[in-house]
């Protein structure tokens, strides 16, 4: 039965479960008599919530407190073991593979170099449904036990009725790729167990929003800095995050070709495959033979060299406008959105480091409106390289979360006839 405001019991029980999973998840342990304010929940509410949950298998005891002149109170954590997810990171030179428990501790890893062909969609898909395997044979874990799969993928990511997530990435060549789809298709994981597709960069701010250096922040812009640079937008209307492709904004009207096919896109110049090639056409010695890990990583010797050598000063001019060209593309950023903080990540931005990091303030707070510049702090995310993995993987536990804790009873079937769905929603529980 619904109420005035159209929420049934249902919906109010699955709130509730939420509000006490997500308070413990981030917060706990906690008593029951600390988690009534936390939650807003009246004790009768939140003693009926936790006694499901532990019923559930979701919490469990984590040991007491002592209280001011009564019994001492018994703290509750989430049970790590009560649910798994994988994260998936189609990266620019591996397919990351990971195997998480609840709270986000690893499992399991599996790696799939790319070769020179290595966006080929076959190969891709492939090599995760091989990943998914080995990381649940390592661990040893059956696959319905899992909450899904989550996968980060460069490009724009189109989530459709009849195809599941459709990407569009046109800078690796896939046009429509309906990539669900043909996950599911020979899956190694049962029809309940869902696959997320969503972008890279929006998986990489999710995961620095949730437990990196974005904790905390109301309004943030992380940026994905590897081969290409990408951006994601969490604001308090969209605390979930926003991918914007941000590296395809045009910064030299008539500039470089960039690899999506347009001229003078930031990507053109800020991203560490733009980097080396400006490097090498200056002159620079690219290692022969070596990926663009080892290409920056060259290139940050030369610049810097240690044994009181001299630096090479084409590599210092290369990286000191590669700093100039993300100041400006960061000032665009700060300029529409106005932040509070800018997080770069990526391996690119963190192997850049701290040293790269004066520069491109200077820069962009020399681009940006005086006002907004003042009030953003811009910053290195803090959870590594594998942050698209972790922010993957976030995609199941948030869609558990909002089921109240509850597993998804089929995986989606497309298309979904709006009276089946009609009747979903009315169905008692």
């Amino acid at each position: 039965m619904a109420g005035r405001n159209g929420r049934t019991v249902r919906d109010l029980r699955r709130a509730n479960r939420t509000a006490v999973l997500q308070r413990l998840y981030f917060d706990g342990p906690l008593s029951r008599f600390e988690l009534g304010p936390a939650t807003g929940l009246s004790s009768g509410s939140v003693s009926n919530v936790v006694a499901d949950l532990v019923a559930d298998g979701l919490v469990e005891e984590a040991g007491s407190v002592e209280s001011d002149g009564g019994r001492p109170r018994t703290l509750l954590r989430v049970a790590p073991t009560s649910g798994h997810m994988i994260g998936v990171d189609v990266g620019e030179t591996r397919v990351r593979v990971e195997l998480f428990d609840l709270t986000l501790t690893e499992l399991a890893r599996a790696d799939r170099p790319l070769a020179q062909q290595r966006y080929d969609v076959d190969v891709i898909v492939g090599h995760i449904r091989d990943g998914i395997a080995e990381v649940l044979a390592t661990a040893g874990l059956p696959p319905e036990r899992l909450l899904g799969a989550g996968i980060g993928v460069p490009g724009i990511v189109e989530h459709t009725a009849d195809r599941g997530a459709v990407v569009h990435g046109q800078t690796i060549g896939w046009d429509a790729v309906p990539l669900e789809a043909l996950l599911r298709a020979g899956s190694p994981l049962p029809d309940g167990v869902p696959y997320l597709v969503d972008n890279g960069a929006k998986t990489l701010g999710q995961a620095e929003m949730w437990f990196g250096a974005g904790r905390g922040a109301r309004n943030a812009v992380v940026v994905l800095f590897g081969s290409g640079v990408g951006a994601s937008l969490v604001t308090p209307e969209v605390e979930q995050g926003r991918a914007v492709e941000w590296g395809h904004l045009t910064v030299r009207v008539r500039g470089r070709r960039c690899r999506c096919g347009a001229l003078g896109c930031l990507e053109a110049y800020a991203g560490a495959e733009s980097l080396l090639a400006r490097w090498r056409e200056e002159g620079g010695r690219v290692p022969e033979g070596t990926d663009e890990e080892g290409g920056l990583t060259a290139l940050l010797a030369a610049a810097h060299p240690s044994g009181g050598e001299a630096a090479d000063p084409v590599a210092l001019a290369v990286l000191e406008e590669t700093a100039e060209y993300l100041g400006a593309g960061l000032s665009d950023l700060i300029n529409l959105f106005q932040p509070e903080r800018i997080l770069i990540g990526g391996w690119a931005g963190l192997q850049l480091g701290t040293r790269f990091l004066p520069a491109v303030r200077r820069h962009a707070a020399s681009y940006a409106l005086r006002h907004p510049a003042g009030k953003v702090t811009i910053g290195l995310g803090r959870l590594g390289p594998d942050a698209v993995t972790v922010g993957a993987a976030i995609l199941p536990l948030a869609a558990f979360f909002a089921r109240g804790g509850r597993r998804p009873e089929t995986a989606p079937q497309y298309p979904v006839p709006a009276w089946r769905t009609a009747l979903d929603e009315r169905a008692p529980h």
